[in-house]
C-alpha cells in the first residue's frame, strides 16, 4: 500500500498507514544504532547511540501499544525515506577516514533520522487528536518528547566538541 493509493480512503486509514511507516522506521533504527555506536569514536557519542537504542526499543513497544489501542493490526510498511537516510549514513560513514570527521558525519546522519521522526510523530499526534484518540496522542507524545531530546543531545555534542575537533 503506497501513501497515495486508493487503499487510503479515510483519515483513519492514513493514520494507520503512518503508524505502519514509523513502526518500520523504528525497527530499522534498532538495527542501525548498534552499528553507529560501533563506528563512533567519541565515547559520549558511542554511549549516546547505545542509550538511544534502548529508548528506541521502548518506542517500538509504545507503537505496538498504539496499534492495539486503535484496534489496528501491528504491522509495518516499507519506508523508503528512512531506508534512504540509513543508506546515505552508511555511504558517508564508509567514506570518512578521519575519526573526528566520521563522528561529525554520524551525528549529521543521526539528526536526519531524528528530524524525520519528529516530523512523523508530530503529524501522528495531530491526526490522533483529530480522530478523537487523545489516548493514542498521549502515548505518541512521549516518543516525540524523547526524539526531540535526542536531537538536542546530538546538537549539544556536535557544537560543544565533535564539530570543533572535526574542523581543526
Amino acid at each position: 500500500m503506497g501513501l497515495f493509493t486508493k487503499d487510503i480512503k479515510t483519515m483513519d486509514d492514513l493514520f494507520v498507514h503512518q503508524l505502519q511507516d514509523i513502526y518500520y522506521a523504528e525497527r530499522q533504527l534498532v538495527k542501525m544504532l548498534p552499528k553507529m555506536a560501533e563506528k563512533a569514536t567519541d565515547p559520549f557519542l558511542k554511549q549516546g547511540f547505545l542509550a538511544h537504542l534502548e529508548e528506541t526499543k521502548g518506542q517500538v513497544k509504545r507503537l505496538e501499544q498504539v496499534f492495539e489501542m486503535h484496534g489496528a493490526e501491528v504491522k509495518s510498511v516499507a519506508c523508503p525515506a528512512i531506508d534512504g537516510i540509513i543508506e546515505e549514513a552508511d555511504d558517508v560513514a564508509g567514506e570518512v577516514e578521519d575519526k573526528d570527521v566520521l563522528d561529525a558525519a554520524l551525528i549529521a546522519a543521526a539528526q536526519a533520522v531524528e528530524h524525520y521522526e519528529i516530523a512523523r510523530y508530530g503529524t501522528l499526534i495531530a491526526w490522533a487528536k483529530q480522530l478523537g484518540r487523545k489516548d493514542c496522542a498521549s502515548v505518541l507524545q512521549k516518543t516525540l518528547d524523547e526524539e526531540k531530546a535526542a536531537d538536542g543531545k546530538l546538537d549539544l555534542l556536535a557544537q560543544s566538541s565533535i564539530n570543533l575537533r572535526a574542523a581543526s
